[in-house]
């Protein structure tokens, strides 16, 4: 495609504060950046014109991540500026050669492929991109970026990413790592920097229901400021300050239970953990990968763990198109003593009982990194319109790790294990219905669960 046949960025002039970042990656060649930015100051109509001109320049196909595809599609797919135009609208039409709406995906005159994706369905991340923007980083499946980033190194690839804080969660610890790598673009503008939103709006938001804590993220991109609605955000930060999140060698004198979250085989999670007293030695969370039943099981006994027990969460007794249910798959791999729990009737009660047993966990930062990623992140929904916060958790990427830590709250009020020592329950209280059998320990039987004394 001959450079003068089409004018890219198209139908766009870059703010004072936005040029910084358009000179960055389209002059001076600049391939990483972070750009933490006040609500409306203009991000995504910033960003898409800056893939835009970078898809003219180079043939590959670009991604531009959402936390959900839902929220890429409002936001960018078929959302609009302030004054009405349409994002995608900078894009020319003599740029685009054909489109799928169902797929949010276009493939250009040139042959280079758009393509928006959310980061909540890690199998579609996609492949071999040359381009990616993460947008609303704070909120997003950190694991995307691990995915790609090996992928923009091989290729020469770029990347840039933008959002609001969400307190001190992996976006602040990238933006942090940003302001200190020569290599990288890093801004962060509030709205004393830019002037784009007039104190007097700020004070509406306010009086109409908005928590300042909100306002001093959403405003003033404050990464201190408490994260409105976290569920566990505060007790992880206490174990950072505690120093309970760091090295956790496990301990070959202890056993090894795991909790588990079930899904998609990417979406699946799975808690290690050790209990010496009342202490939670919590060795690693494995979550992300697109491994088979067998592999699964495979890559645990690999690291020669004395496994004791494997609690699943209540629909591991269910049936499947093969037959077995997936406890019974689990011990059909190699693995012993899989324990099938009761449906969780409330599941903000196993909620607080997993807070009032963080306190007393340590977590192994390598091996738990997505893990402790997801316990920050876990957050109640805010309801704009209403002015108040839902009753439930927000359903994201993060719910998987946190419903399988959540387990291991569950498993210990209901006898199914015991802190202290983790014993198996010796007195049957009553049978569970509707969970049919279990595999345990290489033998059928119906599967029951003892209360706690």
């Amino acid at each position: 495609m001959p450079k003068s046949a089409i004018e890219l960025p198209h139908r766009f002039t870059p703010r004072p504060y936005q040029q910084p970042v358009v000179t960055a990656f389209l002059r001076d060649g600049v391939k990483r950046g972070v750009c933490v930015w006040h609500r409306r100051a203009g991000k995504d109509k910033t960003f898409i014109n800056i893939m835009a001109a970078k898809m003219a320049e180079r043939v590959g196909s670009y991604f531009y991540y959402f936390p959900t595809a839902a929220m890429g599609r409002k936001i960018l797919w078929e959302g609009m500026d302030g004054a009405g135009m349409k994002f995608l609208d900078h894009f020319p039409q003599d740029f685009i050669r054909k489109a799928s709406h169902t797929e949010m995906k276009f493939e250009a005159v040139n042959g280079s492929i758009f393509r928006i994706i959310g980061t909540d369905r890690l199998d579609v991340v996609g492949t071999n991109p040359v381009g990616c923007i993460f947008s609303e980083t704070s909120l997003q499946n950190p694991l995307g970026w691990e995915y790609v980033r090996p992928i923009l190194a091989e290729n020469g690839g770029w990347a840039l990413f933008n959002g609001t804080p969400r307190g001190k969660n992996w976006f602040h610890d990238l933006t942090r790592m940003a302001e200190k790598n020569p290599d990288w673009f890093c801004q962060v503008l509030t709205v004393d920097d830019t002037g784009a939103i007039p104190p007097e709006a700020i004070e509406d938001e306010r009086r109409m229901g908005m928590p300042e804590e909100m306002v001093r993220q959403e405003f003033y991109c404050d990464f201190t400021a408490a994260t409105p609605g976290a569920i566990y955000a505060q007790l992880m930060e206490s174990a950072r300050r505690e120093g309970r999140i760091g090295s956790v060698p496990q301990d070959g004198g202890l056993p090894v239970w795991t909790f588990w979250d079930l899904g998609a085989p990417v979406n699946t999670a799975v808690w290690s953990v050790q209990f010496l007293g009342r202490e939670i030695r919590v060795l690693a969370c494995d979550t992300g990968a697109d491994w088979t039943t067998g592999r699964r099981v495979a890559e645990m006994m690999a690291r020669n763990w004395a496994y004791a027990g494997h609690i699943l969460p209540h629909d591991g007794a269910a049936r499947q198109k093969g037959g077995l249910t997936y406890a019974e798959e689990l011990e059909k791999a190699g693995l012993r003593n899989v324990i099938t729990l009761p449906v969780a009737k409330d599941r903000r009660a196993g909620i607080n009982r997993l807070r009032s047993m963080l306190p007393s966990m340590c977590f192994d930062e390598a091996r738990c990194k997505t893990g402790i990623a997801a316990l920050e992140a876990y957050h109640l929904e805010y309801d704009a319109r209403r002015k108040m916060y839902k009753d439930e958790p927000r359903h994201d990427w993060s719910s998987h790790a946190c419903d399988a830590l959540r387990y291991l709250a569950e498993a210990a009020a209901c006898g199914a294990v015991k802190v202290g020592g983790m014993e198996q329950p010796s007195r049957v209280i009553s049978p569970i219905e509707g969970l049919g059998d279990v595999w345990a320990g290489g033998r059928r039987r119906a599967h029951y669960i003892s209360a706690l004394d």
